[in-house]
């Protein structure tokens, strides 16, 4: 650019990286789930991609704006499945426990309590699952804990914008809120003492809680739980990855919940 005669570099937007939305799905996703997107940025070289037809399509019909870039301006993310794409989110907007709670529901609520997980792709994961399963919320802590940022939000391929994540200062205070509001609580534990899942009932009002990523449960989370819930191992293993865990146990809700829908069917 020149003005008077003097040459003057463009200057380049400032990128808070926490609201980039990268990669063509979860982009598409964000899209589709009607997050309200700043813009869109993509790579120069792939704007006639038949692979973005869609995803153009979709920005342009929300009038979100479109930005064509050199390959330059990704080489500057910090992520590199980009793809050529990412979206700018407005910041994460979390949701409070009393409206998850206050809100209709036609079924027993189920949350899921993240007791400090800090790996954004668990976390993404989780929340990527709960979405799936119908669940009524994600819960986060504030501190030692994977907030919603880029990484989180690509991990959980757009359920994020579908699904409330709420944070609170402390689980197990949150624990001891749920609890008072007719909420049973499982912690999800690997020893022998915990309950066989299939023993457990998830039909009720009830919140999973998912420990950190090897040391598990803190004790004072554990203590507040009302039964510890076990997933059958038959390998040498002692663990599952916290975000395999956490899909196992909500899938398992719904098997016991849509058992006693097709009971009810049945038997009116």
């Amino acid at each position: 650019m020149v003005r008077g005669g003097v040459r003057f570099r463009r200057r380049e937007p400032t990128l808070d990286f926490d609201d980039v939305i990268y990669g063509i799905h979860a982009v598409e996703e964000a899209l589709d789930a009607g997050e309200a997107l700043r813009m869109v940025h993509v790579a120069r070289d792939r704007k006639r991609d038949p692979q973005l037809r869609r995803l153009l399509q979709r920005a342009q019909e929300r009038k979100i704006p479109l930005r064509f870039e050199e390959r330059a301006f990704f080489a500057r993310l910090p992520f590199k499945a980009h793809q050529g794409v990412i979206g700018i989110a407005p910041p994460f907007e979390y949701a409070s426990l009393d409206e998850v709670l206050r809100a209709p529901r036609p079924e027993p609520h189920l949350f899921v309590l993240l007791d400090h997980l800090t790996d954004p792709h668990n976390v993404g994961a989780i929340i990527r699952s709960a979405e799936s399963a119908g669940a009524s919320a994600v819960v986060l802590p504030e501190r030692r804990s994977a907030g919603v940022n880029a990484t989180v939000r690509k991990a959980s391929a757009g359920a994020a914008g579908r699904i409330p994540v709420v944070r609170v200062a402390n689980i197990a205070q949150t624990i001891t809120r749920l609890k008072d509001r007719g909420v049973a609580v499982y912690g999800a534990d690997s020893s022998a003492q915990a309950v066989l899942m299939s023993e457990a009932d998830f039909r009720r009002e009830l919140a999973l809680v998912i420990g950190a990523e090897g040391s598990g449960l803190a004790q004072l989370v554990k203590r507040e739980c009302d039964a510890l819930v076990r997933i059958p191992m038959r390998g040498s293993l002692a663990s599952l990855n916290a975000s395999v865990a956490t899909a196992i146990l909500l899938y398992e809700a719904l098997r016991q919940r849509e058992a006693v829908e097709r009971s009810s069917v049945a038997n009116p």
